[in-house]
């Protein structure tokens, strides 16, 4: 069965973006995003897409990633929320990886792993480069203005297909597709 998904950035789409976010005291999600989180999860497989250069810079582990990513979906699985998978890009730029967003490498990874059909597919995030993954991938890419959405607007690509608010006017533009 071929499944329809939504993927997400997570810092500045899902929480608020403190910078090198690793410590479950300072996760702070913004508001609304549990009730969009909700809806998808109603209608699409989730996963969650990272980079996180604090690892490739040694400002964290990639163990306390882990600790802290099972604590962060535990506080979303509570909430009746399920990622299907969280994928983490842990290099930093200047390493020219395979992986690091814009590249849509773990879009292609989760297509083969969960027959995903990318066609029907959404990616949320807020930055330019969430933007350039999704379309790269053939995903319809919504971008957020919180997080770092405001200071980019004028940098994302312009196939970008809908700017929200926030991950909850994303969820609404989402619904408002669906209507028959």
């Amino acid at each position: 069965m071929v499944h329809k998904a939504v993927f997400l950035d997570r810092d500045g789409t899902i929480n608020e973006d403190i910078g090198d976010l690793y410590t479950a005291q300072k996760l702070i999600l913004i508001p609304g995003a549990i009730a969009a989180l909700r809806y998808f999860a109603q209608h699409f497989l989730l996963f969650m897409v990272t980079n996180q250069a604090a690892i490739g810079s040694g400002i964290y582990t990639k163990q306390q990633f882990a600790q802290f990513t099972r604590h962060y979906l535990d506080v979303l699985a509570r909430q009746g929320i399920q990622i299907q998978k969280v994928y983490c890009c842990p290099h930093r730029p200047q390493d020219a990886c395979l992986c690091r967003k814009p590249s849509p490498y773990f879009i292609h990874k989760a297509q083969k792993e969960f027959d995903l059909d990318l066609k029907h597919s959404f990616f949320i995030g807020d930055h330019p480069s969430d933007m350039e993954a999704g379309i790269r991938a053939g995903l319809k890419s919504i971008y957020v203005l919180t997080g770092h959405g405001h200071k980019h607007r004028k940098d994302i690509p312009a196939n970008t297909r809908f700017v929200a608010r926030d991950l909850a006017h994303a969820a609404q533009w989402v619904q408002q597709l669906a209507r028959p």
